[in-house]
């Protein structure tokens, strides 16, 4: 791949890592970048917040390159964690749950539900999205595969909705976006069984496009970008007759987001205390991972 630009946004150590292909119009969009001490690749507010501006970023270049012949761009959803996203920030969840603080958690799941949104329908008809999921994609991280266009899976991971595990429900497109792969009753059952389906699984099913070997996903997605750039002004129509006749709006995102933080906010004492007990498993998994990164010395 040509790389002609790297951008980073907020911070030296941006956990979001875009690198912009000028030749062939492809943004690729790296989450959990350059970590830092333990670190857990979630949805927290920072990556959100980096996420929605990258958004931003590209859709300005767009907008300044709008001529009637201008082709598809194409965005690619990767991560450089040894997961795609593990999903919702569980620990800020149970604080403002126990704090009552509504307000806090209606502005997170909406920062959710915009960044989503974005990936689905960035800038009117130009944009094709890729999700190439290496690792787990649970819950949020699920969601945020799934809001884009296409989805191409290694072999060996695992994707599905645990939140009912402490009494919700997925709140952050998974009806909307699943729903348009699948029956509406089949979703709902997969939002509410707790179960994590396989790679191949899902492409049986029809969520997910593409199995690729282990370690092979974003050399696919570059098979599937080169591919698409043959049919460009097609890709564009469809983007068009997609929206057209199963549209996604933000409105239907957020009113249904609503609804999951006054889910949230009727969590009894039982659901709080399995949601801390995930977060902490969680806390010892990013523990052990950050100590098996760390260098060995031997003694001399």
């Amino acid at each position: 791949m040509s790389i002609l630009e790297s951008a980073v946004f907020g911070h030296d150590t941006s956990i979001v890592r875009r690198v912009t292909d000028e030749h062939t119009n492809v943004d690729w969009c790296y989450m959990h970048a350059n970590p830092s001490g333990i670190y857990h690749p979630c949805f927290s507010e920072r990556l959100l917040g980096e996420l929605k501006r990258t958004q931003e970023a590209i859709r300005r270049s767009l907008a300044a390159d709008n001529g009637s012949s201008a082709g598809i761009h194409h965005l690619v959803l990767a991560s450089d964690a040894e997961v795609f996203n593990l999903g919702g920030d569980l620990a800020l969840f149970s604080q403002m749950i126990r704090n009552g603080n509504r307000g806090r958690l209606l502005d997170y799941a909406r920062l959710c539900v915009e960044v989503a949104y974005n990936f689905s329908h960035l800038y009117q008809d130009r944009v094709h999205s890729i999700a190439v999921v290496q690792g787990e994609a649970l819950g949020g991280g699920f969601e945020a595969a799934l809001c884009c266009n296409t989805i191409i899976a290694e072999e060996g991971t695992g994707m599905g909705f645990p939140e009912v595990l402490f009494d919700l429900f997925p709140g952050m497109g998974a009806y909307t976006f699943l729903t348009r792969r699948v029956p509406a009753a089949k979703a709902e059952r997969m939002m509410l069984d707790a179960r994590i389906y396989s790679a191949g699984e899902l492409l049986e099913m029809g969520v997910v496009d593409y199995v690729v070997p282990k370690g092979e996903g974003l050399m696919a997605a570059q098979d599937l970008i080169r591919r698409n750039q043959r049919i460009s002004n097609a890709l564009r129509a469809m983007n068009t007759v997609r929206q057209a006749c199963r549209p996604v709006s933000l409105e239907e995102l957020l009113s249904v987001t609503t609804e999951w933080v006054d889910a949230a906010m009727r969590l009894n004492e039982r659901g709080l205390r399995t949601m801390e007990r995930l977060i902490r498993a969680q806390q010892r998994r990013a523990e052990s991972q950050l100590h098996q990164s760390q260098p060995v010395f031997a003694v001399q």
